[in-house]
């Protein structure tokens, strides 16, 4: 494993640490989205101009279930859309211009929603904002994983869920305070926000460098060294940034040697077949928690239940999300390995959905099934935000080559984006009273769902924490076999010290190889 000195904690590395953090409030933009624009459907000012009035229903008002499926499966189906062109966009462009146009597609979209009251022009609203978020996902994710340090990189890339979570507890709690609001305001004021967090991140990013290995495949190798070094602490020694330069560039030339192009063929060709297959595995197995049914209809699903003060529960929910990620970051780096905190998660997922299905199947609506389905909805939170919320994004980029990141975890977002599309799509038939009204029941689907993803992490995910990107290039290159990565001694590591020691360069004993820093 590639080491570094003790003195380089987060704290240590604080300004890297500052610029992950600056880049994952991107995130939070779509958690807020999510969290806001889900719940404005339990929200009687929103449904008086996009619904109808229903006294039989515990909301006073109704809302087609058409509609339901396109304001959520809009965002996602151009999420998807813009996921896909990350691949070619990052062949010209880098992480900040991706950014940037993230920016700019999401002030378009919420002037368009601002400013209608006709359903057809909020689904174009919706299908823009959906292009924006699907850069913003992809090139935050990308970008972290890129510039942070091997030992830190699950930590600065599990920020994607802190910040999610940070904008979803924002967005329920502006929702709760404009939901008893009448008139369009009610609805206007959560679309507003949504102008802060682009404005913030595009005067930012002019003062934040390039990824320095893009720079590096684009062949500008003085902008990449010189945005290395302004992504590491001046504290660390000289050594360490020359060691960790020689592995990125012998990197560079050994996947130039093994792979002349880079195109979206390329991830189904070779050794990046499987890290690919790998990539879209783990983020099924995001979408297979059952957390997108949560996102989109939460709010409302426990309105049509019968649960009371459903925007306080759903303000508490991404609360219980908000610690679970903080202590899904500190087991990440102090107590888990990737493998074994995407089964415990799952796990606990699973048994999060069904046994409030199995309370529903045996007391149908009655104020106990909901107490038990409120007390696991917590649980689940904790769990999902903990542990495959906080993993799965520093998995599914750490897992796929250098050259093709942005191409296979572009693709990968993207066929997460059609699963959760199918999701926000098929799930209001099976909650809608006036369809199949399963209630609680529908999560005998989603426990199903999760045990299967413990499966596939048993059976083909391997163990890579504490890899430098470059070492992982190097053993998916020799095909090593998920069991046996954890003892896979890499010469990269080794041919990169010795390049080093070519220039003259003083190393200690202890930078050749040593265990993980704790």
């Amino acid at each position: 494993m590639t080491t570094y000195p003790p003195e380089t904690s987060l704290w240590t590395n604080r300004k890297c640490l500052i610029i992950c953090c600056v880049v994952a409030t991107s995130n939070m933009q779509y958690g807020f989205d999510s969290a806001a624009i889900g719940a404005l459907q339990a929200m009687p000012g929103f449904l008086k101009v996009f619904g109808y009035a229903d006294p039989s229903s515990p909301l006073g008002y109704g809302i087609d279930t058409t509609v339901q499926q396109l304001i959520t499966s809009l965002l996602t189906l151009g999420s998807f859309v813009s996921s896909l062109a990350a691949g070619p966009f990052s062949s010209y462009l880098g992480r900040k211009p991706a950014l940037w146009t993230a920016c700019a597609l999401n002030a378009v979209a919420c002037a368009i929603m601002l400013a209608t009251t006709d359903t057809g022009v909020l689904y174009l609203g919706r299908l823009l904002m959906g292009f924006a978020n699907g850069f913003l996902v992809t090139f935050s994710n990308v970008y972290n994983s890129e510039v942070a340090p091997a030992h830190l990189r699950g930590v600065m890339v599990a920020l994607f869920a802190y910040w999610v979570n940070v904008g979803s507890i924002i967005g329920s709690v502006v929702d709760n305070y404009t939901s008893t609001r009448l008139g369009k305001s009610a609805y206007q004021i959560p679309i507003a926000c949504l102008y802060i967090i682009p404005v913030f991140l595009s005067v930012t990013l002019l003062y934040i460098p390039e990824s320095p290995r893009w720079l590096l495949h684009q062949g500008q190798d003085a902008k990449a060294r010189a945005a290395l070094e302004n992504l590491r602490p001046r504290s660390v020694p000289v050594e360490y940034i020359e060691l960790e330069w020689a592995e990125m560039l012998r990197g560079v030339e050994e996947e130039k040697r093994h792979a002349k192009s880079v195109g979206v063929l390329d991830m189904f060709r070779g050794s990046d077949l499987r890290r690919t297959l790998l990539c879209y595995g783990m983020i099924a197995c995001q979408t297979g928690s059952g957390v997108w049914f949560y996102i989109s209809y939460q709010t409302y699903f426990m309105g049509v239940v019968g649960i009371e003060k459903i925007f306080q529960y759903s303000i508490m929910n991404a609360c219980f999300g908000f610690i679970g990620v903080n202590v899904g970051i500190v087991l990440i780096r102090k107590v888990f390995g990737r493998r074994s905190i995407l089964m415990l998660g799952a796990t606990i997922c699973g048994l999060c959905q069904l046994i409030p299905a199995i309370a529903w199947s045996v007391k149908p609506a009655s104020k106990t099934s909901g107490n038990v389905l409120l007390a696991f909805l917590a649980i689940f939170n904790v769990a999902y935000n903990g542990c495959v919320g906080a993993a799965s994004y520093p998995v599914a980029t750490e897992l796929v080559s250098s050259r093709l990141r942005a191409w296979t975890v572009g693709t990968a977002t993207s066929l997460g984006y059609i699963l959760a599309w199918l999701c926000g799509f098929c799930s209001p038939y099976f909650i809608n009273p006036t369809d199949l009204n399963w209630g609680a029941q529908y999560g005998y689907i989603w426990a199903a769902s999760n045990f299967l993803c413990v499966c596939f992490v048993y059976l083909f995910m391997p163990e890579m924490k504490g890899r430098s990107l470059e070492e992982l290039d190097e053993i998916f290159l020799a095909r090593v076999s998920a069991r046996k990565f954890k003892e896979y001694q890499c010469r990269i590591t080794e041919e990169s010290v010795q390049d080093v020691k070519g220039q003259g360069v003083e190393l200690r004993e202890d930078v050749h190889r040593v265990e993980q820093m704790p």
